[in-house]
């Protein structure tokens, strides 16, 4: 993605030189997005994603078709990015992402499966401004479930992680306090000392938080997926924020960016309070944040002014950890084996992580070879796998955390 002349003048200061770096790390991300995609097209096809999938195109800001129906239960979609953007594609019921695929580069095509029930939806279509389509889902026939856990098994951890939740989310909204009192002053360093204190808790909500379509792509959107990419007015939070402290090094305009992260965080806390879970929601989130990671963040990286994607790695991992370390008493018991993997291949991922780790923190991540994006991404992906198994296995939407 390119930075836009804050100054007006192409030839003027750092500014040009910052562009053309901020240019190339988007050069970098697609090209990197791009080859971990063949990657995860052989994966996918092992699966048979593409057999019987829903092909949808995006083009000319919309999809084709735009206008979707598909019986309930597991669908595979087929993405096809026909324009000259990474985009996403989402499937949303109101405001809650219900599944999505994230930088689907220019010309290439991803695989999707999402477990669907009986109802309404929208899907985006490109850009976040682009109008949505809608992706009607008809009744069918189920199979009967297999044997899981009396529902009344999870209520001690739902109840445990809505704790969690609530105790994070008053963490995002401290730091996001913080950090706007920082950037108010025109204390650049503090700022920029406190962003990742901030960013942190809201990556520890990121398997509830990321449901939200409405709140994360105003905390969290990336610049890539608007019109004017820096430019925009829809370029709001975390990631403007790091584009001034650490990309332009100009805080103008910041504190109104941060005002809204600050709001922003206070309308989280309260939806999060307000949230009902199941037993899948742990899973499923838990899963959606490894996806993510596996297909889109490691292998291209989304810190593209601060370079601080490991930071993030490893605080969306702790969010995954906290729901596996919940989930034991009951996973552990009823799916011995499933779970053990799990515990292997999250300590496997977390080791990666943590063995990136220098004295002095992490290093920069465009300092991280393909290799080990590689390794690091293949490691999600695996953990991703065997949660999903494992919520086959033991879980149920029955039951609620009141």
């Amino acid at each position: 993605m390119s930075s836009p002349d804050r100054n007006g003048a192409a030839g003027r200061g750092p500014g040009r030189f910052m562009g053309l770096a901020v240019a190339g790390a988007a050069l970098l991300m697609l090209a990197g997005g791009g080859a971990f995609y063949f990657a995860s097209l052989k994966a996918g096809a092992a699966k048979g994603d593409g057999q019987g999938a829903v092909t949808v195109t995006l083009r000319d800001g919309a999809c084709q078709p735009n206008a979707l129906t598909v019986p309930a239960g597991r669908a595979e979609f087929r993405i096809v990015n026909a324009t000259d953007r990474a985009v996403e594609w989402e499937i949303l019921d109101g405001v809650m992402v219900v599944e999505e695929r994230e930088n689907i580069a220019p010309g290439l095509t991803q695989a999707m499966g999402a477990k669907l029930k009986p109802g309404t939806y929208a899907i985006t279509c490109g850009l976040l401004s682009n109008p949505r389509g809608t992706l009607t889902v008809t009744p069918s026939a189920a199979a009967p479930d297999a044997a899981r856990p009396d529902l009344v098994a999870f209520i001690g951890p739902l109840a445990e992680y809505q704790v969690y939740l609530a105790r994070e989310a008053g963490n995002f909204a401290k730091g996001a306090a913080a950090l706007g009192e920082a950037i108010k002053a025109g204390d650049a360093e503090r700022a920029k000392a406190l962003y990742p204190e901030a960013r942190a808790p809201f990556l520890h909500l990121a398997p509830v938080a990321t449901r939200f379509a409405d709140l994360e792509n105003a905390i969290d959107p990336v610049a890539a997926y608007f019109e004017k990419r820096e430019a925009d007015a829809g370029f709001t939070g975390f990631h403007h924020i790091e584009y001034g402290l650490f990309g332009t090094g100009d805080l103008t305009g910041l504190d109104t960016v941060s005002a809204k992260l600050i709001t922003d965080a206070a309308a989280l806390k309260d939806r999060l309070r307000a949230t009902k879970l199941a037993p899948s929601d742990m899973f499923d989130g838990a899963v959606r944040v490894l996806a993510t990671l596996a297909e889109t963040r490691i292998p291209a990286g989304e810190a593209l002014y601060a370079k601080t994607d490991l930071a993030d790695f490893e605080a969306e991992l702790a969010g995954v950890a906290k729901i596996v370390a919940l989930l034991k008493p009951v996973a552990a018991e009823n799916a011995p084996a499933k779970f053990g993997e799990v515990e292997t291949r999250l300590a496997a991922l977390q080791t990666e992580v943590a063995g990136l780790r220098g004295a002095a923190g992490f290093p920069a991540y465009d300092t991280i070879d393909t290799g080990r994006r590689t390794a690091l991404a293949e490691k999600a992906r695996a953990l991703a796998d065997a949660l999903t198994a494992l919520g086959e296995a033991v879980s149920s939407d029955e039951a609620k955390a009141s």
